[in-house]
């Protein structure tokens, strides 16, 4: 029998879309921040994020038209505020997640709450825990989400992109002289952050030393007193939006202070550094650039 060549073509591409499909339907597997192993049958379609950070990142490797859920805050890209809410970090709305009916839940190990997530599981979820704490840890976080998304390709690029910033600033600002600072991560209470958090490694590529890295916990309560009597050169901080310095301010009343007295306060907008997201890049080549201007206010 012959086949036309209209035929022929018909039967390539069914061919094609069957073994698209198939490659398609294979079973992904990643293991997770918290060491467990998260296994899907074929690549997530319906995708619930627990974090801005999280959400970000999705948006990032090309993810985030498969998202149908996020928590509050989940404000970047500008397309992300428009998703369903199902509550905030701390306290998941169960009720709507389940609505939501995903096929994939990605959570924060040190923001949501540890019950919550083992809830989720008990209920048939799957889900995914981040917890990056470097700019490694970054990078591999955006591979895996890729990978249970089914994006790999976008992935890699957003990654390849993160990382060659990453390494240009680590080249520009190798051995700068140290400058001694203090990160403020929040008001009430004064929060700062330790040697083990992500934002320490970005003041460590800049040349910075953390008054305060030396401390246990991950995110330290800290006394104003403190801070006062560490006396670092430079004080930098976030606040309560992208454009409110309102917290670095404040820090003016006390002139005795050698980051006061160098007018040596800085604001980086938070979503810059404290999120875990590609975007830390922009927010660590901010800081390096503030660190440089408090090196060159020495001589004055």
């Amino acid at each position: 029998m012959i086949v036309s060549r209209p035929t022929r073509h018909l039967v390539l591409l069914v061919a094609m879309f069957l073994f698209t499909a198939a490659a398609q339907a294979e079973p992904v597997t990643v293991t997770d921040d918290g060491g467990r192993e998260v296994q899907l049958d074929q690549p997530a379609e319906r995708i619930v994020s627990l974090a801005p950070h999280i959400t970000e990142v999705l948006f990032a490797v090309g993810a985030g038209h498969k998202l149908v859920g996020a928590t509050q805050h989940s404000d970047f890209p500008p397309e992300a505020q428009a998703l369903p809410r199902v509550g905030g970090y701390s306290r998941i709305d169960m009720e709507r997640v389940v609505q939501l009916d995903p096929d994939l839940v990605i959570a924060w190990r040190s923001g949501n709450s540890q019950s919550q997530i083992e809830h989720l599981r008990e209920l048939g979820f799957s889900v995914y825990v981040s917890e990056p704490r470097s700019f490694d840890g970054v990078a591999s976080s955006m591979r895996r989400m890729a990978r249970l998304a089914g994006t790999e390709a976008r992935g890699d690029q957003a990654v390849r992109a993160f990382e060659e910033t990453i390494e240009t600033l680590r080249q520009d600002y190798a051995d700068r002289e140290p400058v001694r600072l203090f990160y403020q991560v929040w008001e009430q209470p004064l929060m700062t952050v330790n040697d083990d958090h992500l934002i320490s490694e970005a003041i460590r590529l800049c040349g910075g030393v953390n008054v305060f890295g030396h401390l246990d916990r991950l995110v330290p309560r800290m006394d104003r007193e403190a801070v006062i009597e560490a006396d670092p050169e430079v004080i930098i901080g976030g606040g309560m939006g992208e454009d409110r310095p309102d917290w670095v301010i404040a820090w003016g009343q006390w002139e005795h202070m050698t980051a006061v007295q160098r007018d040596n306060l800085f604001f980086i907008p938070p979503s810059l550094l404290q999120r875990h997201t590609p975007r830390i890049a922009e927010g660590t080549r901010l800081m390096c650039e503030e660190l440089e201007r408090a090196r060159l206010r020495r001589a004055d």
